[in-house]
């Protein structure tokens, strides 16, 4: 995905912004983890600009994707979002984003954060995150998981070398980057 997005993104009103301030950054905030984990939850069988045009839509039904908030969801928040015209109204990725939300909670309990739980299983590759993340949460396709480690740094491949992009998020040292310095390059297994 990198090598076109790196060479179509830029300059796109939806993807240009996402893909040079966001895309690969380290995030070490619980609030922004949840949000990309709903985001790539519901992109899941459509296209990324579908999620990005919704993005504020989300935020908004989801109450700023405030862990705590979702997790405490019923029945009536869950027909609510089910009747919103602003997001992907699918009752599998509804029910996901709520169950992951209170799963989150969990582990947060566990580990202190999204983040250093996050940060506590790195390095490993792809195979072994989506082992864990289907050990720990719903609705955790290959994808999903991919993109959502890509798309905080854990996963290399959001840019191209050649990307302007690539030399600033090199900078901010992306736990990828500081594993493959140690020596870590299986990110396959």
């Amino acid at each position: 995905m990198a090598l076109s997005y790196c060479r179509d993104a830029p300059g796109h009103p939806w993807h240009g912004p996402y893909h040079a301030e966001e895309y690969g950054f380290p995030v070490t905030c619980d609030r922004v983890l949840f949000e990309r984990l709903v985001l790539e939850i519901n992109q899941a069988g459509l296209s990324w600009l579908t999620v990005l045009k919704k993005r504020e839509a989300f935020q908004r039904a989801f109450d700023g994707f405030d862990l705590d908030r979702v997790a405490a969801y019923g029945a009536t928040e869950r027909l609510r979002l089910l009747g919103d015209a602003g997001i992907i109204r699918n009752g599998r990725k509804v029910d996901a984003v709520i169950e992951n939300a209170r799963r989150l909670v969990a582990l947060r309990a566990e580990a202190g954060s999204f983040a250093a739980w996050i940060a506590r299983h790195h390095p490993r590759g792809k195979a072994s995150w989506l082992t864990l993340f289907r050990q720990h949460l719903t609705f955790m396709g290959g994808e999903v998981v991919g993109e959502f480690l890509m798309s905080i740094g854990y996963l290399p491949g959001a840019h191209q070398p050649d990307c302007p992009v690539f030399a600033r998020l090199a900078a901010l040292h992306p736990p990828w980057m500081v594993a493959e310095a140690a020596g870590f390059t299986d990110y396959a297994k």
